[in-house]
């Protein structure tokens, strides 16, 4: 189902309200469902990407509320590719985002997500493949993330033709989090498609 944007409101007054439109729903989503769309996103990811043993993959550790990454990982690991977690800088000035290699122990960050404490990152630019968590997303590859804007800091480098290398970004949602059109800011960087439960939204950046 598509959320209908409200009529000519403030830019900041509907990314706002939709967040939490958005974020209720999937709050909804029985255990049981959750678990079971987590499944089927990995199944149609690896049909939509044919996952491949030398590839980099950044993952993100997942909220009670969004779908559980955990089926990704375990694809990822059972193809032998090396799998990466975002970690937030520590340093609340910075707001950047770092992908560390998953191995070791993980704790807690201000958020409460976990990140993994080892030492091996790698630069954004040099992964394969991300899947994002989102918010809410729509066909031309706008994202509706939480509001803090780290991936679209990771990843501006996207938006430079200069960039010989850039990884396939594919956003994770249920079919229920696709928006019939999101304004996009200045600073949004697109995805190229969007995994869900019922298949693969191939974006349309123009």
């Amino acid at each position: 189902m598509r959320v209908a944007l409200p009529d000519s409101p403030a830019p900041g007054a509907t990314r706002r309200s939709l967040r939490a439109a958005l974020n209720a729903r999937r709050r909804q989503v029985p255990r049981q469902e959750r678990a079971q769309a987590a499944r089927l996103v990995a199944r149609n990811a690896d049909r939509f990407l044919q996952v491949q043993s030398h590839w980099r993959v950044a993952v993100y550790a997942a909220l009670p509320w969004e779908l559980d990454a955990a089926p990704l990982i375990a694809l990822a690991a059972s193809r032998g590719c090396r799998i990466y977690l975002p970690r937030i800088d520590r340093r609340r000035a910075s707001r950047a985002m770092r992908f560390v290699h998953m191995a070791g122990p993980s704790r807690d960050n201000r958020l409460g997500i976990a990140e993994p404490q080892g030492s091996e990152e790698l630069a954004a630019r040099w992964l394969d493949v991300v899947f994002l968590p989102l918010v809410g997303f729509d066909r031309s590859g706008v994202r509706l993330g939480s509001g803090g804007g780290f991936y679209d800091r990771a990843f501006a480098f996207r938006q430079l033709r200069s960039v010989w290398h850039a990884p396939r970004l594919v956003g994770v949602a249920y079919a229920f989090q696709e928006l019939a059109s999101i304004g996009a800011a200045a600073h949004d960087v697109r995805m190229d498609a969007v995994v869900t439960e019922e298949g693969v939204v191939r974006c349309t950046t123009g």
